[in-house]
């Protein structure tokens, strides 16, 4: 690992002042651009200058410290971890593939997703910014909150998910499906989420509001092309556009369930797929302005991204057997 002097760091300090390009700077210092470029990332506060004496006192900190994490002493596996941050693969995503497909440029080196996540909230990551690649962008790790509470709706026919058979809850055959809805700040529209639990598809559709009306078309949208062994359930939350549910039992033939009242987390599948449409969609984003073909293109982004519960495969892959079988 290359080291720098304070008066490499003062050097490079000026020539920021002086709106040097990064190539430039290591021209002139005699080192290589990724040590500039790194050397930036790491020591410059976010919302600040490069300051060449901060960048010393964070370095020399770091180089008091024995325990040193994997990400800061293997520069190859540093870089290329970022880089798969930025595309938008997660910690848990990134040690998998590291662990069961090896990429020839970190030398067959791995790193868990907790030491990514550690990397990221308590050592060098903090000063790089990594956390804004992530999903949520947390500046600070969250534990996992309790759902708030939802308004009383009377929705009649309902089975609760206890009742539900076991094939189901284990995901041993295909067809069975989660719904859920996705809101955005100060608007009527939403978009309508179902997800399919063995292959992990998801479709999305926009509603011009909450009804159950609106809510029922989306999901005959969904459900409509599929032959008849992939339609065999669905799961809901107990919001009021879910009183629809019977009209979709009965159209498909299909089994529905409900979550218990105030643990829409028991649908787990379809609230991670909404986590995910986030990365692109977030809450504040005008629905009104984003039109179904970006919608398509958003779904088929997340259907071809690699999954871990499907052995590194993707949704579309999956959903490719299903249909086929």
């Amino acid at each position: 690992m290359q080291i720098l002097t304070l008066y490499e760091r003062e050097k490079i300090e000026f020539s920021l002042r002086i709106k040097r390009g990064i190539r430039d700077i290591a021209k002139v210092i005699n080192r290589d651009p990724s040590v500039i470029c790194r050397e930036i990332k790491r020591n410059k506060a976010p919302g600040e200058r490069y300051r060449a004496a901060k960048a010393q006192a964070k370095a020399d900190l770091r180089a008091r410290r024995t325990n040193k994490r994997k990400l800061e002493t293997d520069w190859r596996l540093h870089d290329w971890v970022e880089q798969k941050l930025q595309d938008g693969v997660s910690p848990e995503l990134i040690a998998g593939r590291l662990k069961e497909c090896p990429p020839a440029e970190v030398h067959g080196s791995t790193v868990s997703h907790e030491q990514i996540y550690e990397y990221i909230y308590e050592g060098g990551g903090r000063y790089e910014g990594w956390y804004h690649y992530l999903l949520r962008k947390h500046a600070k790790r969250h534990q996992e909150k309790s759902r708030k509470k939802q308004a009383k709706t009377l929705i009649k026919e309902r089975i609760f998910i206890t009742e539900r058979p076991v094939v189901i809850n284990e995901r041993e055959r295909f067809g069975d499906w989660e719904s859920d809805q996705a809101q955005f700040q100060r608007q009527r529209e939403r978009l309508s989420v179902q997800y399919e639990r063995k292959a992990m598809v998801l479709r999305m559709h926009k509603v011009a509001n909450k009804t159950a009306d609106e809510n029922g078309q989306a999901i005959i949208k969904t459900l409509e092309p599929l032959p008849a062994h992939l339609t065999r359930s669905m799961t809901f939350d107990n919001g009021s556009e879910n009183v629809c549910h019977t009209k979709i039992r009965d159209t498909f033939n299909l089994d529905t369930f409900f979550c218990k009242p105030y643990a829409a987390w028991q649908k787990g599948g379809v609230e991670n797929a909404i986590g995910l449409i986030r990365r692109y969609l977030p809450k504040t984003a005008n629905l009104a302005t984003i039109s179904d073909e970006d919608i398509h293109a958003i779904q088929e982004k997340l259907n071809n991204r690699p999954r871990k519960k499907l052995n590194y495969k993707t949704p579309n892959e999956a959903l490719s057997v299903a249909l086929n079988s």
